[in-house]
């Protein structure tokens, strides 16, 4: 029962508030309409101009590898693609371009009569085009839509369709790929370098007479295998025959020292001879002595005669033992072993020097064709790499030369869905919608000035100020009327 008594209350108060400002209220809610509707009415017309593109994903949009890289072609992100032609359709370079064809004094005379201080009227043109164009992708599809709106229709749909056309060549600059003229500089240029070093490799070659390199290596490696064999061979043998004339002189020198290996001669006789001639003065001298002194003549005569015999055996025996053995068999045969084993053996050695010197030879020839092997390694990289960037060059040149055409012709992947017409009707200003917008702006304003005249008047016009100043109960109300 409080609840609907107050909220009667609540009405009577909010009612009581309307009627006492109606005049408030009505003045301004007229007063906001009129002036709505008068400056739709006065307000000039704008005009917007519309075009669709369809931008298909062609070869303007598949990643081109740069000169040389054989990896496979990507296609780039549609979503990227589409960013990318909107930045380019809303550059200034493009702006600029329609307005100098359709003269800025034509487009935005104010601008030419009274340009701003600080820029020239083109800039300022630059600037008003840019907020009127609108440039956007329509969701989960490949086309864009470009906007213009202007105060003259034909000019808005001229605009838009300079900026197409505009766009479009642009477009094929952007996307374009190398000019073949520079390819075909290079392409010249690494056709010179690839004669130059084919020619040195074919000097080198005559110069150095390199057939075969890996042939040659294999033959001059078997060669030093052969000859590192006989060399080792040699030594081998060097060391037999060493050991061998060592052992053959000293059987020589055992064979000079046994006399059991003499062969008897007349000269043997006499010395047989000498030594019973020997014996029996060393016999007489003991006879002598037995009877004489040392001091006397006949003792010492016989001690004379003794030596003479001594001395005489002992050139005999030396005589005997150089002369009697060079007729041994044994010696001989001996000594001749050891004449031929000691040539043998320099001959060994004089074989072992030149092994040597041709296996120092061989060493440096291989050395040789190690250097010649890189040099060569060198120039038929060279010729490879030259030959690598005449072929990738002309690979490049083709595809430029037909991309080049296909620009000459304004192929390119872009597509006009629907150029820009002459729009017949303005979007703007929207009379109807602009009266609606006033009525409901004058209704809500004017009660707001009303509810706010209220609150901030000093005066109790409703029982319940009445009570929320006073903090009193009403207990009755009397209406009150103007005579």
């Amino acid at each position: 029962m409080i609840d609907q008594n107050q909220d009667k209350a609540n009405l009577r108060d909010f009612l009581t508030v309307i009627f006492k400002h109606k005049a408030k209220i009505v003045t301004i809610f007229f007063a906001t309409v009129i002036t709505v509707t008068v400056g739709s009415f006065l307000t000039p017309p704008t005009y917007e101009a519309k075009s669709s593109l369809l931008v298909k994903f062609g070869r303007e949009y598949m990643y081109s590898p740069e000169v040389g890289d054989k990896n496979p072609m990507r296609a780039i992100d549609p979503e990227e693609s589409l960013n990318s032609e909107i930045n380019i359709l809303t550059s200034t370079d493009l702006i600029e371009q329609v307005l100098t064809a359709l003269k800025v004094e034509n487009v935005y005379p104010d601008l030419v009569k009274s340009p701003p201080s600080n820029m020239t009227p083109l800039q300022a043109a630059i600037l008003a085009f840019g907020k009127k164009l609108t440039v956007a992708g329509i969701n989960k599809s490949s086309v864009i839509e470009v906007s213009f709106q202007h105060k003259d229709p034909k000019i808005a749909a001229s605009a838009v369709n300079l900026l197409v056309d505009f766009y479009k060549v642009k477009h094929l600059e952007v996307y374009g790929g190398p000019q073949s003229s520079f390819l075909e500089k290079q392409l010249t240029t690494y056709d010179k370098n690839l004669k130059q070093s084919e020619k040195e490799l074919q000097i080198f070659k005559q110069k150095n007479q390199v057939s075969s390199l890996e042939e040659q290596r294999r033959l001059l490696l078997q060669q030093r295998m052969d000859l590192d064999t006989q060399l080792k061979n040699t030594k081998n043998h060097i060391d037999e025959l060493q050991q061998r004339l060592s052992s053959l002189r000293t059987q020589m020198k055992t064979i000079s020292e046994d006399k059991n290996h003499y062969t008897p001669t007349e000269r043997d006789k006499i010395i047989v001879e000498a030594k019973g001639k020997l014996l029996d003065l060393k016999l007489k001298e003991q006879q002598l002595l037995e009877k004489y002194k040392d001091s006397n003549r006949l003792v010492m005569d016989v001690r004379k005669e003794i030596a003479l015999v001594t001395d005489f055996l002992r050139q005999q025996e030396e005589d005997t033992a150089s002369q009697v053995k060079s007729g041994n068999m044994v010696y001989q045969e001996a000594e001749k072993e050891a004449v031929t084993t000691e040539a043998d053996l320099n001959s060994q050695f004089a074989k072992g020097s030149a092994l040597r010197l041709q296996l120092s030879q061989v060493d440096k020839e291989i050395q040789s064709m190690d250097l010649k092997e890189n040099e060569l390694e060198d120039l038929k990289r060279d010729v490879s790499l030259n030959d690598k960037n005449y072929r990738t060059y002309t690979e490049k040149l083709e595809e430029a030369r037909i991309s080049d055409d296909m620009n000459r012709q304004k192929m390119s992947n872009v597509s006009v869905i629907q150029t820009a017409t002459v729009p017949a009707k303005p979007i703007k200003p929207k009379k109807a919608m602009n009266i609606i917008v006033g009525i409901i702006l004058g209704a809500v304003s004017g009660l707001g000035l009303a509810f706010i005249s209220e609150y901030s008047s000093q005066c109790l016009s409703t029982p319940g100020s009445v009570e929320k100043k006073l903090g009193l109960p009403v207990l009755t109300t009397v209406s009150y009327r103007k005579s």
